[in-house]
């Protein structure tokens, strides 16, 4: 059997998290050779999935009828503080975006919310949940990065490193992340990633203000391959994840692999999509508060080094591999 996956994130826009759960779902399936996977322009297949939802998932799709698969990354609600005046642009988003779920004979919803989201729009698709899968021995910290990656980045083996990563955008908390930098002193603060969307950005403006009113207390990467990100997360001690609108984030659960605690914002969809605890924080109190715990209890730290190793164990890749590949077949029969 040979899939074909495309994404046009390949072509335009590879800062997100969109992009990286469409290269982390192509080396996957090319793991072993139960399964030839061709991508974007490169061939043909026996079954077709997509990553994204524009033009060019209408195009290479219409030979597939039947056997089209679409992971939904993305609802109507992720506009909302990520373009200037989204609220205009609504109307178009959900309709385009029921078009884009009821072209798919197959939606993949990554968390219980999308799915949720893609029946209330009323698409005509049949809908299955697979969550995002996580490479753990990619991720896994080796002494030899940290110390090379602390030295590239300015920090000394005693700081305390406190990351933060997104988009630089108002939706994915970065004020409340450079305020809470500012709050707590005995710590340093880095943030990884950029805008991938340049001036269509939300708050640009607004948050480069708060940059510079930071100075040296936030330190920002910009966008930056994987392989760089692996080497940021070796030099980080605590992962902060302060957004405020989520589907089935991979940055977290990156972190988590790492081998650092993650605190994240305490939304509704992560008590639905997460089976094993997780250290949350209701507001910018909450994050300083169990920063400052963090920095100062050796005992609580190490408690949130046993909550990531359980958390990730949800998202093993060989077993939604399995899920992927029985899903493929199941086309390939029609």
């Amino acid at each position: 059997m040979k899939l074909h996956v495309i994404s046009e994130t390949q072509f335009v826009v590879k800062g997100t998290g969109v992009h990286t759960a469409f290269l982390n779902h192509v080396d996957l399936m090319r793991e072993q050779d139960d399964i030839e996977v061709v991508v974007n322009g490169e061939g043909t297949g026996d079954v077709f999935h997509s990553h994204t939802y524009f033009f060019y998932y209408f195009w290479k799709g219409r030979k597939y009828k039947g056997r089209r698969v679409f992971t939904a990354h993305v609802t109507p609600d992720c506009i909302k503080g990520s373009f200037p005046a989204w609220q205009l642009f609504m109307p178009f988003v959900r309709w385009g975006l029921k078009k884009v779920y009821s072209y798919a004979d197959i939606c993949i919803a990554v968390s219980p919310i999308v799915e949720d989201v893609i029946v209330s729009t009323g698409a005509k698709t049949k809908i299955v949940r697979i969550c995002n899968p996580v490479d753990i021995e990619f991720w896994k910290r080796r002494e030899e990065d940290r110390s090379l990656s602390r030295r590239t980045l300015g920090y000394t083996e005693n700081d305390f490193v406190v990351l933060g990563v997104g988009q630089l955008e108002g939706r994915k908390g970065i004020e409340d992340f450079i305020e809470i930098a500012e709050t707590v002193a005995d710590a340093k603060f880095i943030w990884a990633g950029g805008r991938p969307f340049g001036f269509l950005t939300e708050g640009i403006r607004r948050v480069n203000r708060k940059f510079r009113e930071a100075g040296e207390r936030v330190k920002a990467t910009g966008q930056i391959s994987l392989e760089q990100m692996r080497l940021v997360y070796a030099a980080s001690d605590l992962m902060i994840f302060p957004s405020y609108h989520e589907l089935c984030p991979l940055s977290p659960l990156e972190a988590a692999a790492s081998g650092i605690p993650v605190i994240f914002r305490d939304l509704e969809v992560y008590s639905q999509l997460y089976k094993n605890p997780y250290l949350k924080a209701r507001d910018k109190k909450e994050f300083i508060l169990l920063i400052k715990r963090m920095i100062n209890d050796r005992s609580f730290y190490n408690e949130g080094l046993k909550i990531s190793e359980q958390l990730i164990k949800q998202f093993d890749k060989d077993r939604i591999r399995g899920e992927l590949l029985d899903l493929y077949k199941s086309l390939n029969k029609n």
